[in-house]
């Protein structure tokens, strides 16, 4: 929060009255906090293009030389600091890698741009399609933004990368998009493809970043090379604990980028770490709702390749899982073919089910790995394991080992032990890409309880 010092509205009236237009622009200008606030560093007041005209009388409140306030700091995604990534747009064309999450304030990302005069010439979407409204796995076709006509080329349809043609008509990309922090959540697919165009093209790339509401742990099994699929590019594990930018310099510098390392330039978050919480302010897709089912999503999608359904076709995606002979269920439901769904598991049939959401309705205690047990006991309840999971379930896991231990009755503690390795490695190569303080750092032993950014969520505890 920016803490103002309150000015009596008399003395602001009688001010106004007094000073003539021009001292008053004089004072403005020569305070030495206005100076702070619209420095060049971009790290205290933060403008957004839809207000671009700075309020005389809103400022004059927050500076006036007798307040001895000390310099403003604010949360910043990448996408809100349009200084410094817009200049850079300048007189080239550019294209948007964007959907429903990609906003600077209340405005789209896209729309902020066209205001700057940067000449946008085509949208690229992600899975689930510009709106975010399509439903997982639903291919997309491309077609025109309604608002400003511009192509949108969809990178979830007949294609999953940029071709060269598509290429050849821009000079640089932008990459504004909501991760989750899990490996199978398919938008660090596609910036992957992304890289790679840009990489084989010769194109320059800016990556505008956002915090990783998953990004205070690291878990899970490692992507094996024959597993890959667009559920799982990279060789990493699971939970990454790592922004999108973060990820993205991995990507770059660790030689898996085809024709790479692209030209890459991270536009960093002001105010963020991994410790602090961050409540996304819009659905990065339509099954993952509220906050609760992005907490268990990390959990809860490993059943989307097994028998059991995760309530696509509920209302509580991703926060219910089940299927009809299940005995020892707490809660019962009925998906129905809806938007985010159309043809969910189970359709128009009455499910048994667990109701996990109390699992992470206190966010002060998070959980801070995967939840196997969830797993392993609904394998157990199962009528005829040799059908509970389908082929996709080594995809989403990464390997075949996680379901041959499940098989094998391996208990979550034996399964564990084969990750820790691999973990132990991958968090000495993470390392060197964070952009911000870890989780765990001694430094934030010290400090007080973070309050969380981003918009909150009524009734919420937050660390």
């Amino acid at each position: 929060m920016i803490t103002r010092k309150s000015i009596n509205t008399d003395f602001i009236e009688t001010l106004i009255k007094v000073l003539i237009g021009w001292i008053l622009m004089f004072m403005l200008f020569s305070t030495e906090s206005f100076a702070q606030q619209i420095g060049a560093s971009g790290d205290t007041i933060s403008v957004h293009t839809d207000s671009l005209a700075i309020n005389a009388i809103d400022t004059l409140s927050l500076s006036l030389p007798d307040t001895g306030a000390a310099k403003i700091k604010k949360f910043m995604t990448g996408a809100d600091q349009v200084k410094a990534y817009a200049t850079l747009l300048k007189g080239k064309r550019v294209a948007i890698v964007m959907n429903q999450t990609s906003m600077v304030g209340n405005v789209r990302v896209v729309d902020t741009l066209l205001k700057l005069k940067v000449n946008i010439t085509a949208i690229f979407t992600p899975e689930h399609g510009a709106s975010g409204k399509a439903g997982a796995g639903e291919l997309i076709s491309g077609s025109k933004d309604e608002k400003t006509g511009i192509p949108i080329i969809s990178l979830y349809g007949d294609h999953l990368k940029p071709t060269k043609k598509e290429m050849k008509e821009i000079d640089a990309v932008v990459f504004d998009i909501q991760d989750v922090g899990a490996r199978f959540y398919t938008y660090i697919s596609t910036l992957h493809n992304v890289m790679e165009a840009c990489a084989e093209n010769e194109r320059f790339l800016i990556v505008l970043d956002r915090p990783n509401p998953n990004g205070f742990y690291v878990d899970g099994p490692m992507l094996e090379s024959k597993q890959r699929s667009f559920v799982g590019m990279d060789p990493i594990p699971v939970m990454y604990g790592m922004t999108i930018g973060e990820l993205a310099q991995m990507m770059n510098m660790e030689g898996w980028i085809k024709g790479g390392p692209c030209r890459l330039r991270v536009v960093k978050m002001k105010q963020y770490d991994h410790n602090k919480l961050y409540n996304l302010p819009v659905n990065p897709s339509p099954n993952l709702n509220d906050m609760k089912a992005i907490y268990l999503y990390p959990s809860l999608c490993f059943f989307e390749g097994t028998k059991v359904s995760v309530g696509r076709g509920t209302d509580r995606p991703f926060q219910q899982v089940g299927y009809p002979a299940l005995k020892d269920g707490d809660v019962t439901f009925t998906p129905k073919s809806m938007e985010a769904a159309p043809n969910p598991p189970y359709k128009d049939t009455l499910c048994n089910g667990w109701d996990l959401a109390h699992h992470v309705e206190d966010s002060t205690d998070l959980p801070r790995q995967i939840n196997l047990q969830w797993l392993i006991k609904m394998y157990a309840s199962y009528p005829d394991k040799t059908k509970f999971f389908t082929p996709f379930f080594d995809k989403l896991a990464g390997t075949s080992k996680l379901r041959e231990q499940i098989q094998k009755g391996m208990n979550e503690d034996q399964i564990r032990a084969t990750w820790k390795q691999d973990l132990d490695e991958f968090m000495l190569m993470r390392k060197r890409y964070l952009l911000y303080d870890d989780f765990g750092d001694p430094k934030q032993k010290t400090k007080q309880k973070s309050k969380p950014v981003g918009k909150s969520t009524p009734g919420r505890k937050h660390i």
